[in-house]
């Protein structure tokens, strides 16, 4: 729902604030990322958060025209971004996809925040019970299968029921499109723990 919303700053798509907070009273947001941090810092956020293979000249891009005026809006972002990052292949993705990814991963710490809630769920998961996570692009996903995986070569009592995640059909897809790049597994306490 955050994406539809143009005042969050989440997407290119609609005009906002560089903002991008899931939790508007945490203090570091996107404009003051994308303002303040140096083009080597930019450049390690777009490659390591958004694996973005074009990291380099993004961040530099970034770190030019804001020598012309603060970048304050998610669409003037965008702009910049898809100038620099023109390809002569047309990919899927929107050039401004994987840096505004790595963005709202940073501002919302959102990876650790998907390693202790999922943490804390099997802590609290009774004998039998099972639990389901859902991710929507690689990183999360390499942290659900990790913890799942370590989960179940402990000596606590895990099995992963879904080798291979379950990812969405294409009817699926056709009628939500933001679910292309789900993937759910799940995991079970054995009864006798």
């Amino acid at each position: 729902m955050q994406l539809d919303q143009g005042e969050k700053g989440f997407s290119f798509l609609h005009e906002g604030p560089l903002d991008m907070r899931m939790d508007p009273t945490t203090r570091l947001t996107a404009e003051e990322i994308v303002n303040r941090w140096t083009e080597k810092k930019l450049g390690e956020l777009f490659r390591d958060l958004g694996e973005d293979p074009r990291w380099r000249r993004a961040a530099k891009a970034i770190v030019e025209a804001r020598r012309e005026a603060p970048i304050q809006s998610t669409t003037d972002l965008a702009e910049i971004l898809s100038q620099a990052l023109v390809s002569k292949i047309r990919g899927k993705l929107h050039p401004a996809t994987l840096v505004f990814q790595a963005l709202r991963i940073c501002v919302n710490d959102e990876l650790n925040s998907i390693k202790e809630g999922l943490s804390q769920a099997m802590a609290s998961l009774a004998p039998s019970g099972r639990i389901g996570a859902i991710s929507f692009h690689r990183l999360e996903d390499r942290i659900v299968k990790n913890l799942f995986r370590l989960a179940s070569l402990s000596k606590d009592g895990w099995n992963i029921i879904t080798k291979k995640p379950i990812e969405p059909t294409l009817a699926e897809i056709r009628k939500n499109g933001r679910a292309r790049s789900a993937k759910m597994r799940f995991l079970e306490r054995e009864a006798d723990v």
